[in-house]
């Protein structure tokens, strides 16, 4: 059962910002283990679905930034996305990962239903942009904003966590909010992008 997260994980990664070493990881392994990953695996398992956390080293082969750990720890369950980091609890979900077919279809569709959709999910609106239009369409478009996005990722921040702690109730609820808000989003996602709507 979620029992929420406590001062010890804030407090956790906190330090890591300080000292992103793998001493530090060695020092507190267990502290990691058991205020930050066995909280978060609880969260996910209520929260339904398939779900799953990922490994907390950073993959260091093509990167130029040597730090070992990730500043975060997040997993998912089902298609919503959870992380924990020192700047709070976040949930959200979208369209992450495409083909160069997905990715068209999505261009395709953009328009002002998918302008209302954002709008009325409340949610902030995230991922990765070109910097400039895509080849075909014009730097005026009245979308284009969303047109340069190759990622689209809505969700939220939880403020509460400025206490130090998140409660199980806040948790939950946050949580599940955020699953709730964006499901018309996932099901425009669904209908238009990925062909199962």
């Amino acid at each position: 059962m979620f029992e929420g997260f406590g001062q010890e994980a804030l407090g956790w990664f906190e330090e890591l910002e300080r000292d992103n070493s793998r001493e530090y990881w060695q020092r507190t392994r267990d502290v990691h283990e058991r205020a930050v990953r066995e909280p978060l695996e609880d969260l996910l398992m209520e929260l339904g679905g398939d779900w799953k956390v990922f490994r907390q080293h950073r993959d260091l082969r093509f990167s130029r930034d040597k730090r070992p750990l990730k500043d975060r720890t997040y997993g998912h369950a089902g298609r919503l996305f959870v992380q924990i980091s020192a700047r709070g609890l976040y949930a959200g979900t979208g369209m992450y990962r495409t083909t160069p077919e997905q990715l068209e279809r999505y261009r395709a569709a953009v328009g002002p239903e998918l302008e209302a959709v954002l709008a009325a999910s409340g949610l902030e609106v995230a991922g990765a942009s070109l910097k400039t239009a895509p080849r075909g369409y014009p730097r005026d478009h009245p979308q284009i904003e969303l047109l340069r996005r190759k990622q689209l990722i809505v969700g939220r921040s939880l403020p509460a966590w400025r206490a130090g702690t998140v409660s199980r109730d806040e948790g939950l609820d946050f949580a599940r909010g955020v699953g709730d808000a964006s499901a018309p989003v996932s099901a425009w996602l669904d209908a238009r992008v990925y062909g199962s709507g």
